[in-house]
């Protein structure tokens, strides 16, 4: 990868090019898989390897991900691979003008529609998971008063402490501790309300 640093995003043609609903799936199975072929990538997206790779190139060209070196001895087979360990979307990057401001909440809402759907797929699935996994899912909702200072720390010591585990598993998962590993999606959204 390019780069361990997850990538801010400020520019209105990379917003776009990941604010497309195939393009984002692709990009999100990329950071999971680490490294894949459109071959691979289409059978996780139920799409066919050209559509795939037409949009893989879209990604490549704004940056977001890479040829990876080929994990095969087939020399037909492209490899590809997140740029870099994650991406940041900030409003503040996109409220200079009217339009900035649209196309991020477009791309907001796209994003947050497809996490549901996320969600949604596990709790249809969630008894095939077993006690432990069921034990260990946490889904709750909580409603606090705070300032925007507060709200922007309270967001910086969750990110810190999500570095920290995720540090701590890519580690045990280098060492070979493979047993039990899946991968865990978390969603956290902090806003503003009035009751």
């Amino acid at each position: 990868m390019a780069s361990k640093e997850n990538r801010r995003i400020t520019d209105m043609g990379t917003l776009k090019a990941l604010a497309h609903p195939l393009r984002i799936k692709l990009y999100r199975a990329l950071i999971v898989a680490r490294a894949a072929t459109a071959s691979q990538l289409g059978e996780q997206v139920d799409e066919a390897p050209s559509l795939v790779s037409y949009h893989l190139r879209k990604l490549a060209e704004h940056g977001l991900i890479e040829e990876a070196e080929a994990r095969s001895g087939d020399g037909r087979e492209r490899w590809w691979q997140p740029a870099s360990d994650g991406i940041s979307i900030h409003d503040e990057d996109f409220r200079d003008a009217p339009e900035r401001a649209a196309a991020h909440t477009a791309a907001a809402r796209l994003f947050f529609d497809q996490r549901i759907e996320m969600y949604r797929r596990f709790l249809d699935e969630r008894g095939h998971w077993g006690a432990e996994w069921n034990d260990a899912v946490h889904d709750s909702e909580t409603m606090v008063k705070l300032t925007a200072p507060e709200l922007a720390q309270l967001n910086k010591d969750m990110q810190d402490l999500l570095k920290k585990y995720d540090a701590q598993a890519r580690a045990r998962e280098a060492a070979g501790e493979t047993q039990g590993r899946e991968h865990v999606a978390l969603h956290v959204y902090g806003f503003p309300f009035r009751p």
